[in-house]
Order: structure tokens, then sequence, then C-alpha cells
């Protein structure tokens, strides 16, 4: 936190990190990622390639005429297991070449590679003890894991492990889908299906030498728990220490981060073909990505992105502070498609002259550039870097950086060869202004390089902190901001603060609804963007009478093909819904259990009842499913987390007077496992799931 002028605004740090736990309105900077020594060379790589190579590359994208198949092509295609178990004949790894694969990665400026162990269709590219369907049951015959962990490390690369949860050979692993015939349920046995997951995980993590990385997938089937993956991840752990593993090792896993609140399941955040708007602020994370449609090799997907599109979504990611790990499939021969060479060989080009502005940097405080990204680096003297990524030359060749107060030591192009020029900079109203030469710029990106001997000085909105959004009596709001010598000035109508405003000498505390609008001063100079939130004093909702009542919920469960919850009321399906829902079954349950629903998926369920208020004050419902779900007190949506999802959690504010209070909570589930979690917190309450003792329903 910088230094504030007012002795009692130092209390403020303590304060703003323990409401940080809880809810932050207002974020002034990007929050980094706690230290952790496992990951520094992680950070530093920032680039990594992903390889989906298996029994897929065989058909090559095609069954039954239809060329859009990948790596899912088992499911996706509905193969029965004895005609794709043939698939083993044609992988021939012929042309696997381990050295030009690590070389490739080296020269694209990529630091580790991450190649598919097992997929979800269970077919292993190690030679296992466990099972026969692996690579040496095929023409290929080669230990191409150890030959490619080999190579990597001659060319410097790390290497990492893919592995799926979810296998669709395994008799032991369940659920199945409903379309297989040709493997029994009757005799599976899912905790044996673990036994095996783990036997495998030992065989590649005690047979190849240090790995860097463990990269799970395919955990939100119904059998797989938070628990299950905690315990997976310290046996992982147990066998190399110093491995990192991703959060799909978890329930929820994919492209939520890390759960602190949950307790964090894995290393980093996995988001997959996409980059997250603002990053995942606190957490370390890395986007996947293809270059074309599809992750195993297609034969007829000759839909790739560009060079240009690739490294800048590379240079996007890591000015968020992530890492990206993109994706190569090869074909059932063991070769890289041409286009996919092609690429890395543009990327890395561009890498060997701009490499320092991506390797090692973290994400900027700088606000968002209309010409491009920022990246930094911080040296342990404490000298810092800005790296300006130019996705376009700006107008007569004067950059505007807003948001940086003060000029850099050196000023330079980052690919400008020996002799290197100087740069001209100046300061105007809160922006950096420098002056590009005529040299030849790239189009792809073009990288400024400012050098600091301390940090750069940003204009970032202060940041603005307290319990919940609304309060009851009073609240207490906690304002800082990591820019050094300023004061904070305030004001409660929402208007801009002036020199004159109220100063922050200690916590605002409301009595009544305020819009709270801060910002950073220096010499009596505004040098910040306000930042504003606003805070709603509002009476807690009166509780419900009620007669008579028994423990337990009512739920009703329903049959369908949904897309978004259907109207339980009118009967009717939603509108993604081709037919009419019908109720099927009605129970009392002890609390969210499902002992109505009709099957294991394709159902939607609504369960009603009221939830016991210990005082009066403001609670906290969260609402994790997969898929879609919402919570009702009294008619009020307090959580709307619908749609089709994999596991994801939603929360919502509200105030509430002791006594009973009509609760209504409605989940669907399409295919894929099905997830329910309800919980709560507020006064007296500490954050956890409500149970038996919580819930009653009106007595018939």
């Amino acid at each position: 936190m910088g230094r504030l002028r007012s002795p009692a605004l130092s209390a403020l740090s303590a304060l703003v990190a323990a409401l940080s736990a809880s809810l932050v309105l207002v974020a002034s900077v990007r929050a980094a990622a706690p230290p952790d020594p496992r990951l520094d060379w992680w950070r530093e790589a920032r680039f990594g390639l992903f390889v989906h190579w298996g029994l897929y590359a065989v058909p090559a994208g095609e069954w039954a005429g239809e060329t859009d198949f990948g790596e899912w092509i088992r499911s996706s295609a509905r193969i029965p297991l004895a005609e794709y178990d043939r698939f083993r004949g044609g992988f021939t790894a012929r042309d696997f070449d381990p050295d030009l694969w690590a070389r490739l990665a080296r020269q694209a400026g990529m630091g580790y590679l991450v190649i598919t162990t097992k997929h979800h269709d269970g077919f292993c590219l190690f030679a296992s003890t466990e099972t026969d369907f692996d690579v040496l049951a095929t023409p290929c015959g080669r230990d191409v894991l150890r030959e490619l962990a080999q190579a990597c490390r001659r060319e410097g690369i790390r290497i990492g492990w893919y592995h799926s949860i979810m296998d669709w050979h395994h008799p032991d692993y369940l659920p199945r889908r409903d379309w297989e015939t040709d493997r029994p349920v009757a005799d599976a046995d899912f905790a044996r299906y673990v036994a095996y997951l783990k036997a495998q995980l030992r065989e590649l993590l005690t047979g190849f030498g240090p790995i860097d990385v463990l990269w799970f997938d395919g955990q939100w089937e119904g059998t797989w728990t938070d628990d299950l993956g905690r315990e997976l991840y310290a046996y992982v752990r147990s066998l190399q220490p110093d491995i990192l593993v991703n959060n799909r090792v978890g329930r929820g896993g994919g492209d939520f981060g890390l759960d602190a609140a949950q307790g964090p399941v894995g290393d980093f955040g996995t988001p997959e073909l996409h980059v997250p708007p603002q990053g995942l602020p606190g957490v370390d994370w890395e986007t996947c990505l293809t270059m074309n449609r599809h992750w195993g090799y297609n034969r007829a997907d000759r839909d790739y992105k560009s060079a240009a599109e690739l490294i800048r979504t590379l240079v996007d990611v890591a000015s968020k502070g992530g890492n990206l790990l993109l994706n190569v499939g090869p074909d059932a021969e063991g070769r890289f498609p041409s286009e996919s060479v092609e690429r890395l060989e543009a990327i890395g080009r561009w890498m060997e002259a701009n490499g320092e502005a991506i390797r090692g940097t973290t994400a900027s405080a700088l606000p968002a550039q209309d010409w491009g990204r920022v990246t930094q680096k911080t040296a342990p003297d404490g000298s810092s870097t800005l790296y300006l990524h130019l996705f376009r030359r700006p107008a007569h060749g004067t950059l505007t950086v807003n948001g940086l107060l003060n000029e850099p030591d050196a000023a330079y192009l980052l690919a400008d060869t020996a002799p290197r020029r100087s740069l001209l900079t100046c300061c105007s109203d809160q922006a950096l202004v420098v002056e590009l030469p005529d040299a030849p710029f790239d189009t792809v990106a073009t990288v400024v390089a400012l050098r600091y001997r301390a940090a750069p000085d940003v204009a970032v909105p202060p940041a603005i902190a307290a319990a919940a959004p609304i309060f009851v009596d009073a609240l207490d709001v906690a304002v800082s901001s990591p820019q050094a010598d300023v004061e904070l000035r305030y004001t409660l109508d929402g208007t801009p603060p002036t020199r004159e405003s109220a100063l922050a000498t200690a916590l605002v505390s409301l009595r009544d609804t305020a819009t709270v609008t801060v910002r950073a001063f220096r010499a009596g100079r505004p040098v910040s963007p306000p930042a504003t939130a606003t805070f709603t004093r509002v009476a807690p909702r009166p509780a419900a009478p009620v007669a008579a009542t028994a423990p337990g919920l009512d739920c009703e469960c329903r049959e369908g093909e949904f897309e978004v919850l259907p109207d339980f009321d009118a009967g009717s399906a939603s509108p993604a819904s081709p037919a009419s829902p019908v109720a099927v079954a009605r129970a009392v349950t002890t609390a969210f259990e499902l002992d109505a629903r009709p099957r294991e998926d394709r159902f939607a369920c609504r369960f009603r009842g009221h939830v016991r208020v210990p005082a009066d004050g403001v609670y906290r419902f969260f609402l994790r499913s997969d898929d879609g779900s919402r919570l009702w007190l009294g008619d009020t949506l307090v959580i709307d987390n619908d749609g089709l999802h994999s596991s994801h959690e939603e929360s919502g504010w509200v105030a509430l007077a002791a006594g009973l209070h009509p609760l209504t909570v409605a989940v669907f589930e399409r295919t894929g496992g099905f997830e329910l979690d309800v919980g709560w917190e507020g006064p007296g309450v500490p954050r956890r799931r409500l149970g038996a003792d919580d819930l009653v329903h009106v007595a018939e």
C-alpha cells in the first residue's frame, strides 16, 4: 500500500486485507498470486506446448462420412468399443521424431511441453502394467513418452503429463454414457477404478525421471469429488514433491480458477479456448488454446488461426498474468501438421526478438490501452521494465501511455539492433508520451521497453472494500491505494472528489445508503481515476409465520432435455426444451439430496422449504451446480446460476430477520455429471453448507 499522509490510514492495510477475503468491490491493482518457489520456473516460462496424441489420430476426425470429429470421436460418433479398439492397428508413429518436437517448442520460445499420456478414450501412450490398451499394443511399439521426455530435457524444455480422470474404456469407470451397450454396469466399482488411476500415475511419476507438470482433465462427471481431488493431489505430490498440478484435479476446475473459499485444489487455473477479460487475479492460471478447431488430429480441419493472432493472444495472456499452452495434434504417424509447424516457426521468429517481453513478466497495473497490451518485469534490485506491445502504429508516430505518471530512465524498441536508439519521452496530463522512430514497424506487435530505476508511478483507482454491499445498521468501508505519497479524498454522493473533499483519515463509516467515491491526490492534484462503489442500507426481510413444520425439504423432479431451468409451476418446457417436462417424482429430503431424481441426467429438481435464520443481519448464500441452478428467498431471486455449464458457483446477499424464511432452490442436469452445493454465512454463521438443522418444510 502507498504511504498515506495521515497516520490513521496506515491501519487500513490490515483491514483491507481482511475485508478482501470477504468482498472487494473495487480493485486498484491486479492481485498477484502468492509466492511459491515450485511455480517460479512456470511463471518464468509463460508459454508452453500442448500435444494431443492418441488413437483418435488414426480416423483423423472422420467417421461414417462425417469429418468434424476430434479426440472425442469415440463418444461423439458413438463408436462401439470393439470397433474403436481396432484403431490400434493404425497407430504406427513411424515418423515420430521427439527431438524435432522438442526443438520446435524451444525455437518457438516455449518453456515446457505437456502431452496426453491418456485421454478420455482410455488409451495409454506409455507401456502400462495395468492394461494392455496401450502403445505397446500398436505397430508403434516404442516408449514414446520416455523418448520425448529425454528429448525435451536435452533442449532445456520442461516435461509434463496430461492424464484424464474420465475413462471410456475401463470396466470400473462410472458413469456410463446412455448410448453405451458394450460395457456392463452391474459389476463396475468406481473405487476400484480410482485405485487403477493411482497405479497408472505411480507408473508415470516413478519411471520417467522428474516430471514438472501433471495436467488432469475429465473431472466433471458426478463420480468425481473435490475430496477425491485433494486426495489425488496429495498422492501425486508424495511421489514428486515439486510437481505442479492443475486445478482440474478437483471437481470444479476448468475455467473457474482456484476457489480459495472452498479450499484450493491444484496449483493453477485452466481456462479453455478463451482469455479471461481481467485474467484471474490472485491465482496462477493458464489458457489452453488450439491452433485450429480441434485438439486431436483432424485431416479436414484447415481452419488455423494466423501466426499474428496467436502471437497477439500470447501477449494478451501474459499482459493479464497468465500462461499460454498452445496445442498441436500430430497425426497417427507422429507428424505435426505443416500449418502447425509454420506457425510455431513464425512465433519463434517474433519471440527471438521480443521474448524478453513475455518470459518472466507479470501483469502491469496500467489501465487498458487502445493500442495494445503491457507487460512488466521487476528485478531483484527493485528496478522495473514496462514492455509496451503495440498492435498498431499510432498516428503521427506518437505513443500515449495513459495512466503513467513518470518518465523512464531509458526508452527504446526492444527489437532494435545495436546501436540501440533512445526514444524521446515526456509526461503530460496523467500520461507518458513516447516519440517513435521511423524504423520498420512490426505489424504483429512492436515492443517498446521503458526502464525505471524503481517502480513506475501508475495512476490506478483506489481500492474500496467492505464486508458486504448492503447493511442493516452501520457499515465500515476501507479505502486504500498502492500509489506512494498520496492522500485519499472521498465523497458519499457519487460526485468526483476534489482537493477540498473529506480526507480519509480513518474508516469511512456509513449509517445510510451512500455512493462512496474515492480519488488519490498528490500535492493537491488528482493522480488517479476515481473509484466508486454503492452501499445500500436495507431493512431485514421479515420472517414468515409458519403454523407447523417438519424437518427437511419438499423435492419435485421432472425429466426433460433442458438448457435452462423449466417453469415448474406452469409445467411447461423452457424455450430451449423441445418437450414439456412431466412431474415424475416427489419426496421429502433431509437437505439437498436428490432422492427423487428419475435418472442420472436429463432432469430438473426443485426444493422448497424454509431456512432457519438465527439473528437479524446480512447473509450471503452460495450456490454451486453443474448444470444450471437458481435460489430464491420468498419471491426474490437471490442467486442466478442458470444455463449449461460445468461446476460453477455464484453467490448473493440478502438481509434477513431472525426466524423462518421461505427458500426455493431449483437445479437441472443435462449430461456430464451432476453437482449441487448450497451454503451460507452471516451473523454467528461461519461459511458452511445448509444442512438438516437449518431446514424445515411446512407440515401437511
